[in-house]
C-alpha cells in the first residue's frame, strides 16, 4: 500500500512538473533547445513576416492583412506604437480648446490596440512593440505631439527643458525627450507622463504572450535612455505579472561593427534579443557577411540569443534606391543566415505584404519546414568556383544542405561529409514551386546550376 501511493504521488508530482513545464513555454519565449532561435508554445519557431503598415493597430481591414499573412506562413508584425500617418490617433484625450491632457486617455487608441493584440493572439502572430516611436518626435511630427509642451495642459518648456521646434533629423538627438531618464537630465516631470504612458501600454500587452519589446527605432540616442526602460519593462512584468518578457534595441547605424551595437550584442542582462535591422540597408556580400559576423557572434557567446530582423528594406522606386531583387535576397540571407525572425518592411520602403512578398515568405516556410532548420548553420566554405553575391549555403553536415542563387548562376557544393546518396529538389522562390527531386552522388563535390534564371534555393536531403 506504502509503495501504491510512493507512486501515485510521484505521479502527481511529474504531471504537475509537466503542467507547469508547458505553462511556462506557453506564447513567445527563448527556445530551451535552440537558444538562437524563438519558441512558440514550446516548439522552436522562424518567425516571418511583412504588413502593409509599422503601426498596424491604427490601420483599417486589420484582420484581412493578418489573415493574408498567416495564410502565407507569416507569424511575425511590427507594432510600432505611433501615430503620425493619416487617420492615426494619439494616446491622450483632446480638450474643446485643441490641447492634450496627459492625464487623460484617448480611448480610441487604446481600443485599437487592444483589438490588435486579441487579433493577431488568435492567429498566433508575433508582435514586435517598438514602445517609442523615434519619428514621432522630431520635426513636423513633434509639432504635432501631445509631449510636445505646446500641445498640453499639463507642463511648459520651462518646468520641462522641451523645446517646441526640433527641427532636425532624429540623428542628431536635439530632443531631450529621450534625455528624461535619472542617470541623464532627470526631467522628472516628463518621466512622470512617460511612466504613464508605458504602464498603460503594459496594462495591455502583459495580458498576451505574443509579445517581443524593443525600446526605439533607429535610435542614435545614449544607451541609458534604453537601459532605463527595458529594465522598467522587465520589472513590471515580473512584479505585477510574474513573467518574463524580452527586450531589445534597435540602433542606426548600418555597420553592426559599429560599437553602438555593443550596448545590445554584449548585454544579455539587459537585453534578451538583438536586433540588426539596419543591416538590411546593405547589400549583397555585404549584407551577408555584416549580419553573420554579429550572428556568429552572439550565437557562439557564453549566453546565445535570438537576432531579429523587423523590417528588410527594398522595393523598387523607394528612395534608398534600393530594389524588390534586393529585398528578396536580404529575406532569403535572414533565413540562411541563422536569424531568428526577418520581416519585409512597409511600402514604399519595402515590400510589405505584397504578393511578392507573400510569396517569398511562404517559400522561406516551405523550405524551413522541409528540413531541420534549427540545427543548421552557414557554411560557405563548402561552396567553391562561386562569384560574388551568386551563391549562399547552409548546412546540416552530412545530412541536409541548402544552398541559394539570387539570380541564377553555378557553383560547387562540398558532399564529402554526405555519406549516402541525396536527394536534390529546388526551390522557385517567387513561386513557391519544387520541381521533381533527382539523386546526387555523395561523398564528392558537384556543380550546381538552378533550372532558370532568378531566385532559387537548391535542398539537397540525405
Amino acid at each position: 500500500m506504502h509503495r501504491l501511493l510512493s507512486k501515485l504521488y510521484s505521479l502527481i508530482i511529474s504531471t504537475l512538473f509537466l503542467t507547469t513545464s508547458v505553462f511556462a513555454q506557453s506564447g513567445i519565449a527563448i527556445s530551451q533547445e535552440h537558444p538562437q532561435f524563438w519558441a512558440y508554445d514550446g516548439k522552436p519557431t522562424l518567425l516571418l513576416g511583412g504588413s502593409v503598415e509599422d503601426n498596424l493597430f491604427q490601420i483599417g481591414g486589420l484582420t484581412e492583412q493578418l489573415d493574408q499573412l498567416q495564410a502565407a506562413g507569416g507569424n511575425y508584425v511590427r507594432c510600432t506604437m505611433s501615430s503620425r500617418d493619416e487617420g492615426n490617433v494619439w494616446a491622450f484625450a483632446q480638450d474643446e480648446s485643441g490641447l492634450y491632457n496627459l492625464e487623460a486617455w484617448n480611448e480610441e487608441y487604446w481600443n485599437r490596440f487592444e483589438n490588435f493584440l486579441q487579433e493577431t493572439a488568435e492567429r498566433d502572430i508575433v508582435v514586435q512593440i517598438e514602445v517609442w516611436a523615434t519619428f514621432d518626435f522630431y520635426r513636423d511630427n513633434w509639432d504635432v505631439n501631445p509631449f510636445n509642451p505646446k500641445n498640453n495642459t499639463n507642463y511648459d518648456h520651462h518646468r520641462t527643458k522641451l523645446d517646441t521646434v526640433v527641427s532636425t533629423h532624429p540623428i542628431y538627438t536635439e530632443n531631450n525627450f529621450f534625455r528624461s531618464v535619472p542617470s541623464q537630465m532627470s526631467l522628472f516631470k516628463v518621466l512622470e507622463y512617460q511612466q504613464a504612458f508605458v504602464d498603460k501600454l503594459l496594462e495591455h500587452s502583459l495580458e498576451y504572450d505574443h509579445v517581443l519589446y524593443c525600446m526605439d527605432n533607429e535610435t542614435s540616442v545614449t544607451a541609458e535612455w534604453g537601459a532605463f526602460w527595458s529594465g522598467y519593462i522587465k520589472s513590471i512584468a515580473k512584479e505585477e505579472y510574474n513573467k518574463t518578457v524580452y527586450t531589445t534595441e534597435m540602433w542606426d547605424p548600418w555597420d553592426l561593427d559599429h560599437v553602438a551595437h555593443r550596448s545590445t550584442i554584449d548585454h544579455p542582462e539587459t537585453y534578451a534579443f538583438v536586433d540588426i535591422s539596419q543591416n538590411n540597408h546593405n547589400k549583397g556580400q555585404l549584407h551577408w557577411d555584416n549580419g553573420l559576423r554579429q550572428i556568429q557572434r552572439v550565437h557562439q557567446s557564453e549566453q546565445p540569443r535570438p537576432v531579429n530582423n523587423i523590417k528588410v528594406y527594398g522595393a523598387d522606386g523607394n528612395k534608398f534606391g534600393h530594389n524588390n531583387q534586393d529585398a528578396v535576397e536580404r529575406f532569403v540571407r535572414n533565413v540562411l543566415l541563422g536569424a531568428a525572425s526577418t520581416r519585409f518592411h512597409r511600402p514604399p520602403s519595402g515590400l510589405g505584404l505584397s504578393d511578392t512578398a507573400q510569396a517569398v515568405i511562404q517559400s522561406m516556410r516551405l523550405l524551413t519546414d522541409a528540413y531541420d532548420h534549427f540545427s543548421a548553420e552557414p557554411c560557405m566554405h563548402l561552396l567553391s568556383q562561386r562569384n560574388e553575391n551568386e551563391a549562399y549555403a547552409q548546412a546540416v553536415a552530412g545530412h541536409t544542405y541548402v544552398v541559394y542563387f539570387p539570380n541564377g548562376g553555378e557553383a560547387s557544393l562540398d558532399l564529402s561529409a554526405l555519406a549516402d546518396e541525396g536527394q536534390l529538389r529546388w526551390l522557385n522562390v517567387l513561386t513557391s514551386e519544387w520541381t521533381e527531386s533527382s539523386k546526387i552522388a555523395a561523398g564528392t563535390t558537384v556543380s550546381l546550376s538552378p533550372p532558370g534564371s532568378g531566385n532559387w534555393v537548391a535542398l539537397i536531403t540525405k
